[in-house]
């Protein structure tokens, strides 16, 4: 059995993700990451430059919404990406289909249980206000779920959540209601209202944004087309790792990862997978850095995180599981960032380095400072560490 071990898993890391060399664009990037983790819209745009060679702002937004050569689509674990054009109608075969079914039958459910639909007619009633939204969506061609509230009135009703709980709250019947059409490709999130780090965004039916509609696939293939894509990104990986990126149950991982003929290797802490093709060895690339946003794909592309986290886990990602911004060097997470209300970057490390390292993890703090200039980067999840960092308290 092939063996590899933790120094050649951060190789190709660096390698594969565009971080040990950048890419030539967020095309590219959005390739070598199986796409950008996008329920934080500014880490999109920071994964971007983190990786593309004089990249702008502009490029990705011309990528998205003129050229739209990429997607924004939920995908993975209800998780919202930005991904290839061609790999939409994968994701939405391997994975969003399924949330989109069960997500129906949740909405019925608080449809009834709170009284905005009669009992026993909250799926019918769900139907038609679902189909009202999409015509008026249509009618508008682009629209913010405010301007489809006006036109459609039944989803201005509020539905509550977590009783009695810290997080309790409400959510408009809207905001479900379009996540729905999202998942059952009808519609996607096109341009924000505001700039580039805003999560307010426009709604366009996907056939009209996109010129058609999204391929029909049969899942299997489109399982095993996935797989070998995140194999291809992120192998080794752990069957750990198979079920939690995708989303998938055991069987359909265990299945999937036969089917793409899978080849076990040997890691330093168990067993791994990687693509039959895929066991040449991997030279180390030149010694490099990194700042990357929160929620950076990079970061959430493993579950089993120990070879790149250590025992950083707990400072670096909150109690749900999401990260914060990080700080890298040569494959391995050793610290976190953040930014100021002043436009401050702060940086606190985790762990001993030598000084060559502290210098180039200095000049990307700059660089990135330099790049933001008046922008104000506020993470959506930000653990503990990240906000200390914020509120101007490194250690």
């Amino acid at each position: 059995m092939r063996r590899i071990d933790v120094r050649e898993r951060r190789a190709r890391l660096g390698l594969r993700h565009g971080l040990a060399a950048g890419v030539g664009s967020v095309d590219d990037a959005a390739d070598g990451l199986v796409g950008f983790h996008s329920s934080d819209p500014a880490s999109v745009f920071l994964s971007a430059r983190t990786r593309v060679n004089g990249f702008a702002v502009e490029e990705l937004e011309d990528a998205l919404y003129e050229r739209r050569s990429l997607v924004r689509l939920i995908g993975m674990r209800r998780t919202l990406f930005v991904v290839e054009r061609g790999l939409a109608p994968v994701i939405d075969a391997a994975c969003t289909q399924r949330i989109a079914a069960g997500e129906r039958r949740r909405l019925v459910r608080l449809l009834e249980a709170q009284g905005v639909a009669p009992a026993g007619k909250a799926g019918r009633w769900l139907d038609r206000v679902a189909s009202a939204t999409l015509d008026a969506l249509r009618t508008r061609g682009v629209a913010t779920a405010r301007e489809l509230t006006r036109d459609v009135p039944e989803p201005g009703a509020k539905l509550s959540f977590g009783e009695g709980k810290a997080w309790a709250g409400t959510m408009g019947v809207s905001t479900r209601t379009l996540f729905l059409l999202a998942a059952e490709g009808s519609i996607l999130r096109a341009r924000p209202l505001g700039t580039w780090t805003s999560g307010q965004y426009r709604w366009a039916p996907i056939d009209r944004w996109l010129g058609e509609a999204l391929a029909t696939m049969d899942r299997q293939a489109a399982c095993a087309e996935l797989a070998r894509r995140y194999l291809r990104a992120f192998g080794p990986v752990t069957m750990t790792d198979v079920r939690w990126w995708t989303g998938w149950t055991a069987k359909d991982a265990t299945t999937t990862l036969a089917a793409v003929a899978a080849v076990e290797v040997e890691l330093d802490d168990g067993t791994g997978f990687v693509l039959q093709d895929d066991l040449a060895p991997t030279d180390d690339p030149d010694r490099w850095v990194a700042l990357l946003p929160g929620l950076d794909a990079t970061v959430m592309g493993w579950k089993e995180r120990g070879w790149f986290l250590g025992e950083h886990g707990h400072a670096l990602f909150d109690r749900n599981g999401n990260a914060g911004p990080t700080v890298w060097a040569d494959g391995r997470a050793i610290g976190g960032w953040s930014q100021t209300a002043d436009g401050e970057l702060i940086v606190d490390l985790l762990e001993p380095i030598d000084a060559r390292t502290r210098e180039r993890v200095d000049a990307e703090r700059e660089r990135l400072r330099s790049w933001l200039g008046d922008v104000r980067i506020r993470p959506r999840f930000e653990p503990p560490f990240s906000k200390r960092l914020r509120q101007g308290g490194a250690s």
